[in-house]
């Protein structure tokens, strides 16, 4: 299911297209401050490349998350402006 314009009152994020996972993740780096691929792929029971994809939409085109790390296990994600 993807939301459309409209605002999660959890997240305070309007007008953004994100699925549920994605929102599940924004409310779980709110109440933990980052997110990592294996913690993502726990929470939506997901695989990785699910995990991978989702957490690549919310950095590159959404751009609501930051990637930290040089890549691989180290990769944590955080909101931007956190």
């Amino acid at each position: 299911m993807t939301l459309f314009k409209t605002q999660n009152p959890k997240t305070g994020i309007t007008g953004k297209h994100l699925n549920e996972r994605q929102l599940k993740a924004i409310e779980y780096i709110k109440d933990n401050s980052y997110i990592t691929n294996k913690i993502y792929q726990e929470l939506c029971n997901v695989s990785k490349a699910t995990a991978t994809r989702d957490l690549s939409d919310l950095t590159d085109n959404f751009k609501l998350l930051k990637r930290t790390g040089e890549g691989g296990a180290g990769t944590t994600y955080m909101l931007i402006g956190s």
